[in-house]
């Protein structure tokens, strides 16, 4: 028997669940840890039934708390009651994961404890559904190109997670499909390598069983995604007009152009540093850590950050000849990308090269 619990959620289900709870005890799960998310009192044969499979645990909410709460409450029970193993493997309870798929991303997850490791589909193919394929991949697109996060297969619910990695995904917030994206999220912040297992893309009955609401749930994930970006545009909207404000009023009273420049650069980026501090460490990045340790990390940054301001809007104006405001606003989308990634990676990640903190 392998030495990872295999995780099941399950919300109404049809009667294929006894057989993928059956199915990967086959496989060679020696626990395969079932969760009832209130599907109601007409499901509850179904989940017995399915209790019944040897190493069956099954777990139950009264009432539907969503996916990604049925996915916490397992997580929970492992690390009460880990008897030892690894970690654990999601597995959808539509029998959509072939329970050889499964196994194959526990035995990845055996090499590789520390990796969050994903069991990634073949969106090419012609029988997967149109939003599945376009909305993966633009939702890849983003995870690769805001966050830093390569994935391709950012919605598959097949994955295996170290028992290190537990606590900390247990306590993400979001109880839908929206917190499978936040998991990903904060693999990213923690500095967690992700492992691919291409897996075999089954979609039963055009993918009719599946509880994801296009619209409500992808509102979710996209919302997880843009709120990296909505801190740091906030800080750039007061900086440039804290930087428009002060450079007008300095223009009227005559002061010269380097001493201008620098004077409304440094003005505007303390106040839009202290607003975008906030809301980065509370809101984007969700950092555990004290003010004592990304505070300097933080302002070292936005000191390097406002002289590559400054110098860059000096030279675009003295030589380019452009409008002082309008080679700011250039040079600070160039540094926006470079700082956000700095703050994601050492500033405000939770994890470093030693290990988890």
């Amino acid at each position: 028997m392998i030495e990872v619990s295999a995780i099941v959620p399950s919300y109404r289900p049809d009667e294929k669940l006894p057989q993928v709870v059956q199915g990967l005890a086959d496989a060679g799960f020696a626990r395969v840890i079932l969760v009832d998310d209130g599907s109601g009192e007409a499901y509850r044969e179904r989940f017995a039934q399915a209790a019944k499979t040897p190493g069956c645990v099954l777990l139950r909410h009264e009432q539907n708390r969503g996916k990604g709460a049925a996915l916490k409450t397992a997580f929970r029970f492992f690390l009460e009651h880990p008897e030892g193993q690894v970690g654990v493997v999601t597995v959808d309870g539509d029998g959509q994961h072939d329970p050889q798929d499964a196994l194959r991303c526990a035995r990845a997850l055996l090499r590789e404890p520390d990796a969050l490791v994903l069991g990634c589909r073949d969106f090419g193919q012609e029988q997967v559904p149109w939003r599945s394929s376009v909305g993966n991949r633009i939702t890849a697109w983003c995870f690769r190109v805001l966050c830093g996060v390569h994935a391709s297969d950012t919605q598959t619910g097949l994955r295996g997670i170290g028992a290190a990695l537990l606590p900390q995904l247990a306590a993400i917030p979001g109880d839908r499909y929206e917190y499978e994206t936040r998991m990903l999220l904060a693999a990213g912040r923690c500095g967690v390598s992700i492992r691919e297992i291409a897996i075999r893309t089954v979609y039963l009955d055009g993918n009719k069983s599946s509880h994801f609401r296009p619209v409500r749930d992808s509102a979710a994930i996209y919302g997880q995604i843009f709120r990296f970006l909505l801190s740091s545009l906030m800080g750039f909207g007061v900086d440039i007009l804290g930087f428009a404000l002060l450079n007008g009023l300095l223009r009227r009273l005559g002061v010269d152009l380097q001493l201008r420049l620098l004077a409304a650069t440094a003005a505007a980026r303390a106040v839009s540093s202290l607003c975008n501090y906030a809301a980065n460490r509370r809101l984007v990045f969700q950092s555990v850590h004290s003010h004592g340790r990304t505070l300097p990390r933080y302002y070292l940054l936005c000191a390097v950050q406002a002289a590559a301001s400054y110098l860059g809007t000096y030279l675009l104006y003295r030589y380019l000849a452009l409008p002082e405001v309008g080679a700011k606003v250039l040079v600070d989308t160039l540094l926006f990308f470079v700082s956000f990634q700095i703050q994601r990676r050492w500033i405000f990640c939770s994890r470093t090269k030693e290990g988890t903190r």
